[in-house]
This record gives structure tokens, C-alpha cells and sequence, in this order.
């Protein structure tokens, strides 16, 4: 296997690859509703001070568990050690439980992108709208199967012309759209009714800068806990993604240095996606626009598009070009993930792995598209949430085996492995590990407590 086995034709092409896995919906549409949440400032100390320590040892160490092993997800982890082939099995289980749903949520962006480019940006503006198209029987499932035809497409061309090429055409696109919005955003100004003036830079420095009033130690932990749950959907942490993007990864290439572009590359993506939109809401909606969780980009967002006028439509246009972009590349990386699973375990060709689990993974996506209507129904969760299918789907995804992967991971390469033989891979090539002392603190004692917190949560235990 290791001597036919697809690889990325150099160090750009992981980093590109790794980096549009990494920026996905998660840094578009989660990551600035925790900020505006979370006290903007606050937050994103809180986030970049765990991306270089939580992070970049959860990030780092699946990378070079698939370097090492030169396997995908499912079988990498036996690889090491017989008895953990457990992880393996779970590594594999998250990727196909989020695929699907996540191409339900790639079909979302892709009927708000079509609303655009056919000259109909009023009609996302209406009350009601976001909750009567997902609710539809038969749009969300035409949107959902083009969006996942698109992912099968990619993948299906393998490693290097497929989705390599597709992520050195996209990234620099993404980019420059992400910083063009951005700016823009920035240039807003809108005068209330009530005569208060409202400008996109005030808007940054709410994000931006610390807000501390009515901090508690209470408070301050839930922040924490916030942007370590982000910091999974930021990094690909967890889903065997990364693992499988690190056994295309060829010896020659500096592997922390390519690290070390990705964690830089997804943070200030994510950091630019809040610039992009909290000012813009702040500018036409307030503090209270802000408030929108979740619902930030499918409700609040057409509004303030709205309220921009033709340039509102123009701007809505190219937003959801670019979240369209984002969840592509990400979606196309967790298919991947369980793609080179099946590959190494059953030696399959990659065209009957990939047609098999997209084709699972699109009966599943059919299932939480009828979750909004024929099957509809309300589930109380662990922690409070009220659920439907995708909700469910996403919680055990998530909050439940995601925190489970790492904690055995941290177990099995702090104390029963050993560090230093990633390490060993890690210093390949020259790269001076300067983290290592962090490294192996987190790994063995920090990350596994930090985990633990966080596995307790989502069981409603604090």
C-alpha cells in the first residue's frame, strides 16, 4: 500500500488541501456567533492562546499519525498498538455521521446562493423563509444532491487531481473574497430611525477588543469551553480527516512547518470571518442583531444584505459564494476521511469506496432532510438543546465521541505509545520542535483534563 499509495505532490498542495478542511462552516458561521456571544475580545484571546496549545497537539499528532502509518483513519490507530483498533473504528464513525448532514447544510447555502444570483435577494428577507425551505419536501433534496454530486465529483478524481487541484483553485478564492468582505465591511455606516449612528468600525471594537463587564469565573469557563468546542470544528480535529490528509503526506515534507501554516491560515480565517460579519450585523441590527446565534447567517445576514440595497444584493451574492466554497472543501475532506478508510481496510479501488460511502452517506442525508418534515419530531438532549434528526446527528457526532477520539488519543500516544515516537516523525526533515516540552504536557495532562470537562458537558453535567 505504502508504495502505491496516493500522495499530495508537495507541501503546498497538503497545506491548501488541510487548510480548506480546516476552513470550513464551522469558521464562517460558528465561530462568529461564540464571538459576539462570548464577549468578542475575550473570546478570541481565549481561542488563539488554545489554538497554539490545545490545538496545534490535537492537530500535529493526527497529522503524523497518518504520516506514520501511511493509512486512513480506520485502520491507522491498530497500526500502532493492536488493541486500540477501537479508535480506528470510532475515527471512522464520526466522519460518516457528519457527512451527511453536512451536505444538507452545503444544499442550505446553495439554495441562498441561487436566491442571489437569480436576482431574488428579497425573498430570504421574509419572515419565515428559512424555516418553510428546509421544512419543504422536495427543495432541500434537490439542493442537498447537487451539492453532494459536486463532493462525489471531486473526491472520485483522488488525491492529487482532485482534490488538491480543486483546493489550489478555491483557497486563494476563499481568501480574497473573505478579506474583500471584510474590508467592505468595515466602510458601513447607517443612521437609525432614532438618530443613532451606527459604523462598521464601532462594530469591530465590539468584536475586537475584551468586553469584561459582568464576567464571572462561571463565565469564563463556559468561553473556554466555547472556543475549545470550536477549536474542533476549526482544525478537523477528531474526524479522521487529518489523519488521512497526513498518509498523503510525503517524508520529504516539513510536517510541523506545514502545521504550522494550517493553524495560521484557519485562525485568521476565522478571525476575518467575524470582522466580516459581526460589524455588518452591528451596523444595521445593534448589540441585539448579535444575538442571532446559530440563525446568524440564514436569518439575520439577508437582512442586513437587505438594508445595503443594491449593493446588499451584490455583497449577498458573493458571501454565499464563499461559504459555498468553504463547505465544499470541507465537506470533500470528511468524505475523503471515510473513503481511505474503506480503501486500506477492504483494499477497495477508490471508485467503488468513494460511490459506496457517498451513496450511504446521501440515503442518510434523504433521512435528516425528512427530519424537517415527514419525520419530524422534538428530542430533549443530555444538555438541554431540543433536537431533530440533524441536531441529534451533530450532538453524538460532536459533543459525544469527537471529545471521546481525543481523549483515547492523548491516552495512547502520552502514556502507552509514548511521544516520542510522533515526535521522532515530527522532527523529520530538521524541524526544530520548539513546542515539544508543551507538547508532551498537553498531550499527556491538559488536553486529556480539558476534554474530560468538556465530554461532561455535553451530558448536562454542569
Amino acid at each position: 500500500m505504502k508504495k502505491t499509495r496516493n500522495s499530495f505532490s508537495g507541501s503546498m498542495g497538503f497545506v491548501l488541501a488541510a487548510a480548506g478542511s480546516a476552513v470550513g462552516l464551522g469558521n464562517i458561521w460558528r465561530f462568529p456567533f461564540l464571538a459576539a456571544r462570548d464577549g468578542g475580545g475575550l473570546f478570541l484571546l481565549v481561542y488563539i492562546i488554545l489554538t497554539v496549545t490545545f490545538g496545534f497537539t490535537l492537530l500535529i499528532t493526527e497529522v503524523a499519525i497518518g504520516r506514520r502509518a501511511a493509512q486512513g483513519p480506520l485502520t491507522a490507530y491498530g497500526y500502532f498498538h493492536k488493541k486500540w483498533k477501537f479508535l480506528g473504528m470510532f475515527s471512522f464513525i464520526v466522519p460518516f455521521i457528519i457527512y451527511p448532514y453536512y451536505c444538507v447544510i452545503g444544499g442550505w447555502v446553495l439554495n441562498y446562493l441561487t436566491t442571489y444570483a437569480t436576482f431574488n435577494a428579497q425573498a430570504p428577507c421574509a419572515d419565515g423563509y428559512f424555516g418553510d425551505f428546509i421544512s419543504s419536501q422536495w427543495t432541500p433534496i434537490i439542493y442537498m444532491a447537487v451539492f453532494a454530486a459536486a463532493c462525489l465529483y471531486i473526491v472520485y478524481n483522488g488525491v492529487e487531481k482532485g482534490i488538491e487541484r480543486y483546493s489550489r483553485i478555491i483557497m486563494p478564492s476563499l481568501v480574497v473574497l473573505v478579506v474583500g468582505i471584510s474590508l467592505y465591511s468595515l466602510t458601513l455606516s447607517y443612521t437609525s430611525e432614532s438618530g443613532v449612528t451606527r459604523t462598521g468600525l464601532q462594530g469591530a471594537a465590539v468584536y475586537l477588543i475584551p468586553n469584561f463587564d459582568g464576567l464571572t469565573l462561571r463565565k469564563f469557563l463556559m468561553v473556554v469551553l466555547d472556543a475549545m468546542g470550536q477549536l474542533f470544528y476549526s482544525l478537523s480535529i477528531a474526524m479522521g480527516i487529518m489523519v488521512a490528509y497526513g498518509s498523503y503526506m510525503k517524508k520529504d515534507v516539513n510536517l510541523g512547518k506545514a502545521v504550522d501554516r494550517i493553524e495560521i491560515c484557519d485562525t485568521a480565517i476565522a478571525i476575518l470571518a467575524g470582522l466580516m460579519i459581526i460589524p455588518a450585523v452591528y451596523v444595521f441590527m445593534g448589540t441585539e442583531g448579535m444575538s442571532a446565534g446559530p440563525g446568524l447567517m440564514f436569518v439575520a445576514l439577508p437582512k442586513v444584505f437587505e438594508s445595503m440595497g443594491f449593493a446588499g444584493e451584490i455583497l449577498g451574492l458573493v458571501f454565499f459564494v464563499m461559504v459555498l466554497f468553504a463547505a465544499v472543501t470541507s465537506a470533500v475532506s470528511i468524505l475523503e476521511a471515510t473513503t481511505v478508510s474503506v480503501m486500506d481496510r477492504f483494499k477497495w479501488s477508490r471508485k467503488k469506496s468513494v460511490l459506496a460511502m457517498a451513496g450511504s452517506g446521501f440515503v442518510l442525508s434523504l433521512v435528516v432532510c425528512l427530519g424537517y418534515n415527514e419525520w419530524y419530531f422534538e428530542l430533549k438532549l443530555p444538555n438541554g438543546a431540543v433536537a431533530q434528526i440533524l441536531d441529534i446527528f451533530d450532538y453524538v457526532s460532536n459533543n459525544i465521541l469527537m471529545p471521546i477520539v481525543s481523549i483515547c488519543t492523548c491516552i495512547l500516544f502520552g502514556w502507552i505509545v509514548k511521544p516520542r515516537l510522533l515526535i521522532g516523525e515530527m522532527r523529520l526533515n530538521g524541524y526544530a520542535f520548539r513546542r515539544k516540552t508543551l507538547y508532551i504536557i498537553m498531550l499527556r495532562y491538559i488536553a486529556p483534563f480539558l476534554l474530560a470537562i468538556l465530554l461532561l458537558g455535553a451530558f448536562g453535567l454542569y
